[in-house]
């Protein structure tokens, strides 16, 4: 009997799981650091996660580059979680946000190191009908991680730990992380190109470009989820109820990403895409104009979480189900790069709506431009016909 998934599926599910106990230990905390211990605003919020999240983008593009030229894929994959989980836990000695952003940038570095190499690596493994499950599987180890991750937050804020212990705190999963991928991660994760073709742009299939161009609008668009950690404090909800939500949220997000993955291999990843993409837009709308109740808090924010979860297999299987095979991993890089670097004016812009006008006025305004994002995905792959089926297979 086959195993459940690749091995190497497997390990690289197992170590985002454990980063992401170390990462979101602290994520949730990080604007109330921002903002309560270090004095600083919204749109400082939005500063520091626009540019950590565009510049790392960068080297998304580079790693995925060097991948596809025949560097070590295992050894990109554990240099950027090394990185990360080196520079995560010293934000705890910032006595200024400028010191937080660039930690935060170090951390980020990190992940564009690694994630472009390790998203081809999964859709290397991938057995034939099974992309969407097992872009499913990581992600849900990946959310499962951001579970575990604020409640064990939850539970030292409650012991008296302070706000910048925390941060020294999330290396002991970050350590094993390392280790985990040094010793069981698999070496050769991808066969060996053939004759080698030239990237050319106007060739892919329509459905690739359609993705990688509206996913740059949707990051434009996109509402950080730091922002909805000040948003419900606003709304009334306690501090020390952060992590407990945010663990609620990422729980949200586990239960629902390999089910959407796996229908993703049966539906086609266009209509799970654009499902999702709606629902988002229409959470948003609905924080916009949300009142106080607390059980209203915690259901538009784990609905909103699940909404980003739901569509998150199906955009990357979408990538690996039409990029030619020896230059995968470069489009990879090349769709992280877009909605890193949409992610920086969109995250600042959000912060300054909020700032100097109001929060309804930055919910309307990302759902606005989520919608014409989502009109331009449609529009753009109209001519490729329906999204990859039940037929669809990793090249």
């Amino acid at each position: 009997m086959r195993a459940f998934l690749p091995r190497t599926v497997v390990i690289l599910g197992l170590a985002s799981l454990l980063n992401d106990m170390a990462s979101e230990m602290i994520t949730p905390l990080l604007p109330l650091f921002l903002v309560i211990t270090l004095g600083s605003g919204p749109a400082v919020v939005g500063i520091v996660e626009g540019i950590a999240e565009a510049t790392a983008s960068l080297l998304k593009l580079i790693s995925g580059w060097l991948a596809d030229r025949g560097w070590n894929a295992k050894g990109l994959v554990v240099g950027g979680y090394g990185i990360s989980n080196i520079s995560r836990p010293l934000i705890a000695l910032a006595f200024g946000w400028w010191l937080v952003l660039t930690l935060r940038f170090l951390d980020r570095l990190g992940k564009g190191l690694r994630t472009a190499p390790r998203d081809a690596l999964i859709a290397h493994a991938a057995r034939p009908g099974q992309l969407g499950r097992s872009f499913g599987f990581h992600r849900a180890m990946d959310h499962a991680g951001a579970v575990i991750g604020p409640l064990i937050a939850f539970y030292l804020l409650s012991r008296g730990v302070p706000l910048r212990d925390m941060f020294w705190y999330s290396a002991v999963p970050g350590a094993v992380v390392v280790l985990l991928l040094i010793f069981a991660l698999p070496a050769q994760q991808r066969p060996e190109p053939g004759i080698r073709t030239r990237l050319q742009w106007s060739a892919l299939d329509a459905r690739l470009k359609g993705m990688v161009l509206a996913s740059g609008g949707l990051a434009l668009a996109t509402t950080p989820e730091v922002f909805l950690v000040l948003w419900a404090q606003s709304r009334g909800l306690d501090i020390a109820a952060i992590p407990l939500v945010w663990a609620a949220a990422s729980l949200m997000k586990m239960l629902l990403v390999m089910p959407a993955g796996s229908l993703s291999d049966k539906l086609g990843r266009l209509p799970v895409v654009i499902f999702g993409w709606s629902a988002r837009i229409a959470l948003l709308v609905a924080l916009a104009f949300a009142g106080s109740q607390p059980s209203l808090v915690w259901v538009l924010f784990l609905a909103y979480a699940g909404s980003l979860a739901f569509t998150e297999p199906a955009e990357r299987s979408l990538i690996g189900d039409s990029a030619p095979t020896e230059h995968r991993a470069t489009l990879f890089g090349i769709y992280h790069l877009v909605v890193g670097l949409f992610a920086l004016p969109g995250a600042v812009l959000f912060g300054l709506v909020w700032q100097f006008a109001n929060q309804r006025t930055a919910f309307l305004m990302a759902a606005t431009l989520t919608l014409l994002a989502s009109a331009a995905l449609v529009w753009m792959t109209r001519r490729a016909g329906k999204g990859p089926g039940p037929s669809a297979t990793a090249t």
